[in-house]
């Protein structure tokens, strides 16, 4: 097939043959139809734009009434996720309850720029301050003795007991009229127990039920007295009920001149004397955390200096109330515990060491640090002293292996099983061995063991030398061991006479004093006068 021919230079192009379209230049476009005008769309339109304004306007004023987001602390943070953790629950405190007194508490600081200052990691939890108030509330009642009674009518009743023991039953039970509590604890005994067949009667709660009806029948005559009442509320400095002084009495009106929470101290003072507290304290006079940290090195100090007990046990007692009404509980309170726990020990104040060994055991288990080995062999050898087997039995139960091995409290333990074994050989060779203050823990009790061991010897030997009986019974020198059986009404039993074998002038006749050794120890193990107990 040959190509067309090429056009001569200068001649049109011609299109192809096929193609029957007209060049463009020749197109014309033809004119689009103009739209029809349709008022209904116009209208449309209009309220749709009138309805955005609307819709603008009004996120505009949400927006502005939003509050301000407040940044709280992590540490408040942290308190309000315990507060709502089910673990936390408390029965008897709902969870309006709880929201409610959270969102007091954390308004009270907040409101006074305190959120910083206060220690949330051990501040009680709303549970706990709702428990509180409950309990003070109940113990301020006049009718708290007859609490019992009238819980127990209520069961007979068939009423829910949760409803009633509410704290707005609880301010309603403590408003009512004397003679009227009167007749219902009456009311609620049973016949046989109005009548003086009581007496003939032996009830299975034995003698806490014996004491209960004492204390129930002294509430009748004179608890309920309005004079004794009257008094009542002015030692505490609470108004009459009815006015609007005080709600209740032993809650203010007022949040903000009385708050639940610990109080703040602002005293810069480093010393200052113990007064049992009658009141709610006051800021300032309580010291706060920086100003006790002072206190406690200035009083060891003094302490080691001076040796003035009366003074520093009582300003240990006041360095402790401070501490106890700002909940403060950490390494420090454990280390304030200790310190005075030891000066205790050293001046023989079995009531105040046993204070603050009952308070160190809560303190360490909350693991705040400390000595707790040391006060676990220290608790063991005062059970000892107390001859206190119940308490005893459950230390033993809450000993772990490691503590078993412990130096410290291996030699405590050892003291006990010696006792329990009678071996006294055994006895005061550990008491020569004691660690750290457990020697003066051993003095408590030492005089009433070898008065024990004593009455043991006058069964086993007719005459023994005096030397061998200070060996025995661990005693400095033989002129101190002469003394104390001397001033045990044992000087006849003593004769100078001289041993050759052993070189020893005094030998004592141990046989002839066996009775009287006897009722020795019997009455040494009568009596443990222990001030403080707990």
């Amino acid at each position: 097939m040959m190509p067309a021919a090429t056009p001569a230079w200068g001649q049109p192009l011609q299109p192809p043959a096929y193609n029957a379209v007209q060049p463009r230049t020749t197109l014309q476009p033809a004119p689009a139809p103009a739209p029809a005008p349709v008022s209904v769309r116009r209208n449309l339109f209009k309220e749709d734009a009138l309805q955005a304004d609307k819709m603008q306007q009004t996120s505009a004023n949400s927006a502005a009434a939003k509050p301000k987001k407040v940044d709280w602390p992590p540490a408040v943070r942290d308190y309000v996720r315990r507060a709502f953790d089910p673990a936390s629950a408390i029965a008897g405190v709902s969870s309006q309850e709880m929201q409610a007194k959270l969102k007091e508490t954390i308004s009270y600081y907040a409101e006074r720029n305190m959120q910083d200052a206060i220690n949330w990691a051990t501040y009680p939890l709303p549970q706990q301050l709702i428990q509180d108030e409950q309990r003070k509330a109940a113990l301020l009642s006049p009718a708290h003795n007859g609490f019992t009674n009238g819980l127990s009518s209520l069961h007979l009743h068939g009423a829910d007991p949760q409803a009633n023991t509410s704290p707005s039953t609880l301010k309603k039970r403590k408003s009512q009229d004397s003679d009227e509590l009167a007749q219902q604890s009456q009311a609620t005994l049973p016949p046989w127990r109005r009548t003086n067949l009581e007496s003939r009667m032996t009830f299975a709660e034995g003698p806490n039920e014996k004491r209960q009806k004492k204390t129930a029948a002294s509430d009748a005559s004179s608890k309920l007295d309005q004079a004794e009442l009257e008094k009542r509320r002015q030692r505490f400095n609470l108004g009459k009920p009815g006015t609007n002084k005080s709600s209740s009495w032993g809650a203010s009106a007022n949040e903000d001149e009385m708050p639940t929470g610990p109080v703040v101290g602002t005293n810069m003072a480093l010393e200052k004397s113990y007064f049992r507290l009658t009141a709610p304290p006051k800021p300032e006079t309580v010291r706060p955390l920086h100003v006790l940290e002072k206190t406690l090195a200035m009083l060891t100090k003094k302490w080691r200096a001076e040796k003035n007990y009366n003074y520093i046990c009582n300003q240990f007692k006041s360095l402790r109330q401070d501490l106890t009404v700002q909940h403060i509980k950490n390494a420090f309170t454990v280390k304030v515990y200790e310190t005075h726990a030891r000066i205790s020990l050293e001046k023989g104040d079995t009531g105040e060491y046993n204070q603050c060994q009952t308070q160190l055991k809560a303190l360490y288990a909350l693991n705040l640090g400390g000595n707790p080995a040391e006060f676990k062999a220290y608790r063991i050898l005062y059970f000892v002293y107390t001859c206190n087997k119940t308490d005893m039995n459950d230390m033993l139960a809450e000993l772990t292996p490691a503590d078993k091995i412990h130096p410290w409290i291996k030699h405590a333990l050892d003291v006990r099983s010696a006792l329990a074994l009678g071996n006294y050989h055994r006895f005061f060779r550990l008491y020569l061995e004691a660690q750290n203050l457990g020697g003066y823990l051993m003095d408590l009790f030492i005089e009433r063991e070898r008065l024990a061991a004593l009455a043991n010897m006058s069964r086993a030997y007719i005459s023994i030398t005096l030397r061998f009986l200070t060996d025995e019974l661990a005693f400095d020198n033989d002129e101190a061991c002469r003394e104390f059986l001397e001033s045990h009404g044992a000087q006849t039993i003593i004769e100078k006479k001289f041993d050759e074998k052993t070189g020893h002038q005094f030998r004592v006749k141990i046989r002839e004093a066996a009775a009287q050794f006897e009722q020795l120890r019997a009455a040494a193990f009568s009596r443990v006068d222990i001030k403080g107990q707990i």
